[in-house]
């Protein structure tokens, strides 16, 4: 496990946690509460148990430092919806377009046909990196997310070659149970208000994934921050 530090600004959005806590009546002291030490090294360990290493960092740009360490020049990227991706400067990075990779995502937006777009998106999901913020981590080491469509935890199962999730720790509970009813009693309210807001549909609670371990070596790692970041 590797701890780094360096100064950072959470970059805030109309989509952040803060702003949407207010508009969705939700419990934010019990569900969006920064853990003790004790209960995120204890996290730590059960993910690494599970075969999920942990890169641990204190600040979102090490976070990103974290990512341009682990992903090589010249792969392959793809990313889900996160507003911790966000929140780190991650969107600002791939558009500046100073990152080496091929942007997968980009070339989705570029593509104006809707019936090329999707199979864009399908595709997409064999990247040899996919990067993704998660709902809920429990201290016995599961990682909860939940989507409408599918498209931001398609590719945790298996088809990506490499899956890279980024959470703070905020994120951490005490067990799957108390995992599970973060994602309904926390997020889908926080999300169902994003949603509102991005295009005045509703959200659903359609795909859920619980990645209780990885069996494939190096494959997957959670860059953990110690920051309360996303939702």
């Amino acid at each position: 496990m590797l701890t780094l530090a360096v100064t950072f600004m959470i970059k805030t959005t109309a989509y952040s946690a803060a702003s949407l806590i207010p508009l969705a009546g939700v419990d934010a002291t019990r569900w969006n509460k920064a853990p003790t030490e004790i209960e995120i090294t204890s996290t730590a360990k059960a993910l690494g148990d599970r075969g999920i290493k942990v890169v641990r960092v204190d600040e979102g740009s090490r976070a990103l430092k974290a990512l341009r360490e682990i992903i090589p020049m010249g792969a392959t990227v793809m990313n889900g919806s996160s507003t911790t991706l966000v929140e780190i400067g991650y969107d600002d990075l791939m558009r500046d377009g100073q990152h080496g990779w091929v942007d997968l995502h980009k070339a989705i937006l570029a593509e104006n046909d809707a019936q090329k777009r999707a199979d864009l998106r399908r595709q997409s999901l064999f990247a040899d990196y996919f990067i993704s913020g998660c709902n809920a981590i429990s201290q016995s080491g599961e990682i909860v997310a939940c989507d409408a469509t599918g498209s931001r935890v398609g590719a945790w199962h298996f088809s990506s070659k490499k899956l890279i999730l980024v959470s703070g720790v905020n994120k951490i509970v005490p067990n799957l149970e108390a995992a599970l009813s973060r994602v309904r009693d926390f997020v889908f309210p926080l999300e169902n208000q994003r949603v509102g807001k991005v295009s005045g549909n509703r959200s659903h609670m359609n795909k859920w994934v619980i990645l209780a371990g990885e069996p494939v070596a190096g494959r997957t790692t959670l860059i953990l921050i110690d920051k309360i970041l996303g939702y």
